[in-house]
């Protein structure tokens, strides 16, 4: 009997393996920007309720050190506690969020079963889905009732913003949670694929008496568990499993809904290799490039808290004259000069570069702005790049990664420079923006990818042409 299972065994850990793979190049990147675009859904919305005083912001969120995924509170809480309450379990929610696109490995080794379900339990602090006033989950409710609040007598754009954040957030963590369901089957099977390699190949295996009956594989796969797999937790169910598929009566019945369920779909990639949608491709390497907005904005907005802060230092009788003398001639007050220390990275060399601080803060916030405008697809500003020659599209793109790629150097360089600058006793009060320079990075990665894959299907393409192949 043992012999008749070796070609099911050896055809499952080939599909399982597979599967690992194809999770990792095409599911897992997909749930990853889901997140992202989740986060930033989100970050809209709250900021809009904390404008309105709707939530009222964590005052320790600084101070929380996050290195795992923690999920917030979800008890009940009064009326009267619900700005407060409500505001810190939505800073908690958006900092694990965070967490998850900017410091977790998306990769079906990281992501363990353990880890699969508490991200299914961080989705389920907010049921995006049914965000209702009548909800029983006491976050949802809450929720549902500051976005009413928010709605009564908004401007048509904070309507626009409730409508555009909720439905894609919905519509983003329905597809993480099926995703993950996804990879939690695949996690089970690859669990009972680790035992079959780990067990059945032990000489101290006895198979004769495992494949006698089912429980006997049982007791024979728990006898010599804790030698071959000291490490990993001894998982009833999943064991039963694997003696029910190699011992059961209906054992074939079994094997071959397995093989179907991780049997790959037919790659119909060669087939449609020469029609693949290059606009597309780098309409969406733009797109991605847009999402950048989100990270700008921040940064602006830290920067100038920082700057402020700075300045405020700067209050001599010297100062002060200056001052007055400028608002008595009704002059200007000149842009003030920072001088970084930029470091190259491929010489380590250093270099000093000024920058005028007003003019650099002034065109993040237009760049974040016009980012904005692209960043959904469709939209009106994605369709005016979208119409634009193909060549003068990548140009675009080309000098846009270019200036991002300045403007992260810059603010890198800043934000040290805030840090060193500011007396002792403010140190604390300065706002750091490495976690967004680290999301900015990951953005910028993912957009030249999207632009090499493009510029290496064009290049193929005309490789066809020159060789007289026409069909390209």
């Amino acid at each position: 009997m043992a012999e008749e299972n070796q070609d099911f065994n050896h055809q499952i850990i080939q599909l399982i393996e597979q599967k690992g793979q194809e999770l990792d190049l095409k599911l897992l990147p997909k749930l990853q920007e889901d997140y992202r675009l989740h986060l930033t859904c989100i970050r809209n919305l709250f900021n809009a309720l904390m404008n309105k005083n709707l939530i009222t912001p964590d005052p320790y969120k600084k101070e929380k050190k996050i290195s795992k995924i923690v999920v917030p509170e979800s008890s009940e809480f009064s009326e009267n506690e619900r700005s407060m309450t409500l505001g810190i379990r939505c800073s908690d929610y958006e900092t694990m969020i965070d967490f998850v696109c900017n410091y977790m490995r998306f990769s079906v080794s990281q992501l363990t079963m353990d880890k699969i379900r508490k991200l299914l339990e961080l989705n389920n602090t907010f049921l995006w889905n049914s965000l209702t006033e009548n909800s029983a989950k006491p976050n949802t409710k809450g929720l549902a009732n500051c976005i009413k609040a928010l709605r009564t007598g908004a401007q048509p754009i904070i309507l626009s913003l409730i409508k555009d954040t909720t439905h894609k957030s919905a519509e983003a963590i329905t597809e993480i949670n099926e995703g993950l369901k996804s990879l939690a089957e695949y996690q089970r099977e690859a669990y009972k694929v680790d035992v079959r390699r780990a067990i059945f190949s032990n000489p101290a295996f006895n198979k004769e008496k495992a494949y006698s009956s089912t429980p006997e594989m049982i007791l024979e796969i728990r006898k010599i568990y804790p030698t071959c797999m000291s490490s990993r937790p001894f998982i009833p169910e999943l064991i039963n499993e694997i003696a029910q598929e190699e011992t059961a009566p209906n054992k074939e019945e079994k094997q071959n809904d397995l093989i179907q369920k991780f049997q790959p779909e037919k790659d119909e990639s060669k087939a449609k290799e020469n029609q693949v949608d290059v606009h597309e491709l780098l309409m969406e390497g733009i797109r991605i490039l847009g999402t950048l907005y989100d990270q700008f904005e921040l940064c602006f907005h830290k920067i100038t808290t920082n700057h402020e802060l700075l300045q405020s230092e700067h209050n001599s009788f010297k100062d002060k004259l200056l001052k007055f003398i400028r608002q008595l001639f009704n002059l200007a007050t000149p842009d003030v000069e920072y001088t970084l220390i930029i470091m190259d990275k491929k010489t380590e060399a250093k270099k000093k570069e000024v920058i005028k601080f007003n003019e650099f803060s002034i065109g993040l916030a237009k760049r974040a702005r016009y980012y904005a405008s692209f960043s959904v697809r469709h939209s009106p500003g994605y369709n005016r790049i979208s119409a634009l020659e193909e060549n003068k599209s990548l140009d675009f793109l080309n000098n846009q990664i270019g200036d991002c790629s300045r403007i992260h150097t810059l603010l890198g360089a800043l934000d040290e420079y805030f840090k060193n600058s500011v007396s002792v006793v403010n140190r604390p009060k300065v706002k750091g923006i490495k976690m967004e320079l680290t999301a900015i990075k990951n953005i910028l990665v993912k957009t030249n990818q999207h632009r090499a894959e493009y510029v290496a299907y064009r290049e193929e393409q005309e490789q066809m042409r020159k060789l007289g192949i026409a069909d390209v």
